[in-house]
């Protein structure tokens, strides 16, 4: 490592007003529970449920996972640094909220596109789905979307390890993330942050891309059809849709073009690591009939055997 003399950052977090510090840490501690809470429910009902045996909702199981662990990441440090006025970490701890931000972060990617190649397998080859979708094959899919975060992040951590950081130690962040790693570097780092962009601004725009080309192939297939199935698989990839939007518009907004909009990727970066795991669980359970009929006979089922 050639950190050389800098041994822990500050993290300079989203403002400085202390009355607005005050109202934020009682309003992210509530997301973060809301986030916990909501996510572990879906994690739980679906592991009580025989919707386990769905390929859709086993991949939601793993999708409710990365949220906890992406929020848990940031949360509680970002939480705790509202009542602190050094807001402080270690130059070996920054790294490692770097390494699992992003690993978790595009581990979810990974997956996303595996719900969407589920639904499209679903609705566009109905005969074959359950060829398609068997169960070797979605753990597959997620073997490879964990490796896939893992490449991701592990890249970007050897980015950073080898930079020398002798100078200036105020991230202006309220987590460790690699743009603004690499303005604090004592070098010249624009091939990186090119290097940077490229590999997750235009990955992610990619991603984006082929999600929404394949839930239109998907929405412009069931157009032809008219039954209740059709009607609930287009509610199904309504949610998708919306969660899919949700994450990846303020990532690209993040990441893409430029290194140098700081300031505003903290805004950003508040939507993909707090605001979209909170909506997730609303999302997929206030309109999908078998979660909610499922946390019925899981929850209720506990509390009737609890009492007789």
């Amino acid at each position: 490592m050639t950190h050389e003399n800098v041994t822990e950052f500050i993290l300079l977090g989203l403002f400085n007003d202390e009355d607005a510090k005050a109202i934020c840490f009682v309003l992210f501690s509530l997301c973060y529970l809301a986030i916990l809470s909501g996510n572990l429910l879906i994690l739980l009902t679906i592991m009580g449920s025989c919707l386990s045996e769905q390929p859709m909702y086993f991949f939601l199981s793993y999708l409710s996972l990365m949220d906890v662990c992406f929020t848990s990441t940031v949360a509680p440090k970002l939480i705790r640094d509202l009542l602190v006025q050094q807001k402080t970490i270690s130059y070996n701890s920054c790294i490692v909220q770097m390494f699992y931000a992003h690993f978790f972060g595009a581990t979810e990617i990974f997956i996303l596109v595996a719900m969407a190649y589920d639904r499209y397998a679903a609705i566009c080859r109905p005969l074959y789905y359950m060829i398609i979708m068997r169960r070797q094959v979605c753990y597959v899919l997620v073997i490879v979307s964990v490796i896939g975060g893992f490449i991701h992040s592990i890249v970007h951590v050897l980015i950073i390890i080898e930079l020398p950081f002798c100078g200036p130690n105020k991230i202006d962040h309220y987590f460790c993330d690699i743009f603004p790693l690499l303005k604090l570097a004592c070098m010249d780092t624009r091939l990186l942050e090119i290097v940077v962009i490229t590999t997750t601004g235009v990955l992610s725009i990619l991603t984006f891309v082929a999600l929404i080309i394949s839930y239109i192939i998907i929405l412009s297939t069931l157009r032809t059809q008219s039954s209740k199935g059709s009607r609930k698989a287009l509610s199904t990839c309504g949610s998708h849709i919306t969660v899919v939007f949700m994450f990846f518009l303020p990532l690209i907004f993040t990441y893409v073009p430029t290194a140098y909009t700081i300031s505003d990727s903290k805004v950003f970066a508040l939507f993909y690591t707090m605001i979209a795991p909170m909506f997730n669980p609303f999302i997929y359970t206030l309109r999908n009939t078998d979660m909610k009929n499922a946390m019925k006979k899981v929850w209720c089922q506990d509390k009737l055997s609890k009492g007789s």
